[in-house]
């Protein structure tokens, strides 16, 4: 079956910089656009950055990070991320890794002096 399994979320001040890694197995990664999408606490799931599949790559952006974070894919890896610079206390959040159909477990990023 379809895996997505999260990583390399943590603890981090205001300013820092975090990469997360996503890694895929059970469909045709390359073939698919995925995205990262992020839960506050106390708040609905929120729409952070997507990159197409196939042979033309295009990415987008929410506002709120636009500038800041930058989605990337590794398809000879089957492996998403999301490199995350100039870190704010607004982007403590679950972060998931999703394919539309399913979604990782999540890995939590906290942004905190």
């Amino acid at each position: 079956g379809v895996q997505l399994v999260e990583s390399g979320g943590g603890l981090v001040q205001p300013g820092g910089s975090l990469r997360l890694s996503c890694a895929a197995s059970g469909f045709t990664f390359a073939d698919y656009g995925m995205s990262w999408v992020r839960q506050a606490p106390g708040k609905d799931l929120e729409w952070v950055s997507t990159i197409t599949g196939g042979g033309d790559i295009t990415t987008a952006y929410a506002d709120p990070v636009k500038g800041r974070f930058t989605i990337s894919r590794d398809n000879a890896k089957n492996t998403l991320y999301l490199q995350m610079n100039n870190l704010k206390t607004e982007d403590t959040a679950m972060y998931y890794c999703t394919n539309g159909p399913a979604r990782g477990q999540g890995t939590q990023v906290t942004v905190s002096a």
